[in-house]
């Protein structure tokens, strides 16, 4: 049995912070202690020196890092971009695919199972997210237009059947014909409906509701608003995500998507337990460059990184985030003036609940898994544990 003790550090536990340290046996939380921790002989020893120790932060939704993208369709840039988001904190991560066509979905999921036996689980890869195609061509964004569609029984089932499981999440337009039959499919699945690049209106995402669709993509990115036609008006997507309160929302937590203040809104007016952050990265995400490509290297499109974000190449709309998780706490609680204890539970036991693994992972108790992140105020990470094991000190 591999025994270590984290001493000297500030818990974060999920509605206070305490001094004190935790015991890890093997993989797991065994003892959390408070004040002093005791001396245990076989245990090896890390000092946090009066850092905070947080569990491992969970990011639900990314394109790749470290110029590696998850459309590239390569094991190799699974591993590469999965290893950069780990140095800043993410232990767990849903790789993330753009609109495409269906045979680069397929080698997504080979190549995110050929990862997954490499990487083990530093980071833990529960599945893939599928972001589009079917997505509403008003809201596309950076998606490339000419995948985008409605909706295909046949073409959604047969990857979903070939993927046995590896895919966690989907995000769709609800208005699109065909797309309320799609998000029961999924939930019979074991596969989370979310609402996404959508120009729908309020009855049409009420309606998704019914068929399992309980999460918002990128809150405000991507999405419709309030429109007026003969002087009524008609809440849209982002609207509807603050008038259905039970729907949960991830919001791209950069300072660029959003505002700091417009985060601390979201905060504010759907908390904690309903809103986690993202980073939405890209391939460029860790790199030092001023272009890059979005998508896959053969058939992506190319972007600009400027003002700490990725636009279009006409700046027309930004094209995704170069943000890490750390990034996102920093900004949470450093420029949007949220507490530290709710920044982090926005950033661990909130997604993992939405993605259902909140019974081993999201939070500091005794035995979960102990996925684990030590930094100083300036959320600058010390140290990585997964699995009870230090991959970055």
């Amino acid at each position: 049995m591999m025994k270590s003790m984290i001493k000297n550090a500030q818990l974060i536990l999920p509605d206070r912070i305490e001094k004190g340290g935790l015991l890890l046996e093997d993989d797991k939380i065994c003892e959390i202690y408070f004040g002093d921790t005791p001396n245990i002989l076989d245990a090896k020893v890390i000092d946090a020196e009066g850092n905070y120790v947080s569990p491992g932060f969970i990011d639900m939704h990314t394109h790749g890092a470290g110029g590696a993208d998850f459309m590239d369709g390569t094991t190799e840039a699974f591993v590469t971009a999965c290893r950069t988001h780990l140095e800043h904190g993410t232990t767990t991560i849903l790789p993330t695919t753009l609109s495409a066509g269906f045979h680069e979905m397929y080698s997504v999921v080979d190549s995110f199972r050929k990862a997954r036996e490499i990487l083990g689980k530093a980071p833990y890869m529960p599945g893939l997210h599928f972001e589009g195609p079917y997505f509403s061509m008003e809201q596309r964004g950076a998606q490339d237009p000419k995948f985008i569609k409605d909706p295909d029984k046949k073409e959604y089932s047969e990857i979903i059947e070939y993927a046995k499981g590896d895919i966690k999440r989907w995000s769709i337009a609800p208005e699109l014909n065909g797309a309320m039959e799609m998000g029961d499919y999924l939930h019979q699945h074991g596969i989370l409906p979310s609402i996404g690049h959508s120009n729908a209106e309020y009855a049409h995402v009420k309606e998704a509701m019914n068929h399992h669709y309980t999460h918002i993509t990128h809150l405000y990115s991507g999405m419709s608003t309030i429109t007026r036609r003969s002087g009524f008006r008609y809440l849209g997507v982002i609207e509807s995500a603050y008038a259905l309160e039970d729907l949960t929302v991830e919001v791209i937590a950069d300072g660029c998507h959003i505002p700091p203040e417009l985060l601390h809104m979201v905060y504010r007016l759907k908390g904690t337990n309903k809103t986690c952050m993202i980073t939405d990265s890209l391939r460029c995400t860790g790199q030092n460059v001023t272009e890059s490509i979005t998508g896959s290297l053969e058939n992506g499109q190319r972007i600009i990184i400027e003002d700490g974000v990725a636009k279009l190449p006409d700046r027309s709309a930004f094209a995704g985030s170069i943000a890490t998780t750390d990034r996102l706490v920093r900004t949470a609680y450093k420029l949007a003036g949220i507490p530290l204890v709710d920044s982090i539970k926005m950033m661990t036991i909130t997604p993992a609940k939405i993605l259902n693994i909140d019974n081993e992972r999201g939070s500091i108790e005794k035995g979960k898994i102990a996925d684990l992140v030590i930094f100083n105020d300036n959320i600058d990470i010390k140290y990585v544990i997964c699995s009870g094991k230090v991959v970055k000190a």
